[in-house]
């Protein structure tokens, strides 16, 4: 028997594991980005663009309005930047259309 599918809840239950350990070095360096940057070996406007994206991310997965989970993922996919604001349109346009 296979074991129940759980339905997470919380933000926290859709992060993958890269941006949980980022959140994790990100508080061990007491919140420094500056700090954060080298240790990554990146610049400031790195891990600057890379919180705003997982920011941006935590909303969407927080976002209680969204109870569909194909547009839950399509719109963390676009706040993380892996498509662009045309792409996201489209796909969500004829999602909404294929939805109806």
């Amino acid at each position: 028997m296979d074991a129940p599918q759980l339905n997470p809840k919380r933000w926290v239950d859709f992060l993958e594991d890269e941006d949980l350990a980022f959140i994790k070095r990100l508080v061990l360096f007491s919140g420094s980005l500056k700090d954060l940057a080298t240790a990554y070996d990146v610049t400031y406007p790195t891990v600057r663009l890379r919180l705003d994206r997982l920011i941006a991310k935590i909303q969407v997965f927080d976002d209680h309005d969204i109870q569909d989970e194909f547009e839950r993922h399509l719109r963390a996919t676009y706040a993380e930047g892996k498509i662009d604001g045309e792409s996201f349109k489209r796909l969500l346009a004829a999602y909404q259309k294929e939805k109806k």
